[in-house]
């Protein structure tokens, strides 16, 4: 079984990517995770650039998303919602011809310095997958509170959390075999 992994933040010290670098060493017997290129190597998304012809690092994106069995989205929240760079990845793949998100099993992690673990970025996230007619699977959610407790040298090293993230992405297998 394939997944791949969208990111949602650019910080090079980022929570979210160290909670996504840890994905392969916990992600099931079976599942190889391959991670997507950086959204900052999507343009802002344009109908003018669009109707002139997508942009190889989108259609690059759209072709390994259409080809995984499922996506895994970790991202932080910024202002009580999703990152623009993550929203505008989005916005480029709902756009393709093939619609690589169609259909998908969608899973959604995030780690946040706050106590709330980045709920309100997943809950919007939630509503933007609605109209790409993703299949976000709904429990059990990961939030990861106070994030920065738990990441040493840029690895998530809180074992607890490890564990947990580790059922959900048991959890997250099953869910993706029932839609194969």
């Amino acid at each position: 079984m394939k997944w791949a992994v969208l990111i949602g933040s650019l910080r090079k010290g980022s929570y979210n990517a160290a909670l996504a670098r840890a994905l392969p060493g916990i992600a099931p017997a079976g599942v190889e995770i391959a991670f997507l290129p950086s959204i900052a190597t999507l343009p802002l998304y344009d109908g003018d650039i669009e109707a002139a012809g997508f942009p190889d690092a989108v259609s690059a994106m759209g072709a390994a998303v259409k080809a995984a069995d499922a996506l895994v989205i970790v991202t932080p929240e910024y202002n009580y919602s999703v990152p623009g760079g993550l929203k505008n990845a989005l916005d480029w793949l709902s756009r393709l011809a093939d619609k690589p998100l169609k259909g998908k099993p969608v899973l959604i992690q995030s780690a946040s310095m706050s106590t709330m673990g980045g709920a309100r970025a997943q809950y919007h996230l939630r509503q933007v997958l609605v109209a790409t007619d993703s299949l976000v699977m709904n429990v059990p959610e990961v939030m990861v509170a106070q994030a920065q407790n738990k990441v040493t040298d840029d690895t998530f090293t809180d074992q607890a959390t490890l564990a947990f993230v580790g059922k959900q992405l048991a959890a997250f297998e099953g869910f993706v075999k029932k839609m194969l």
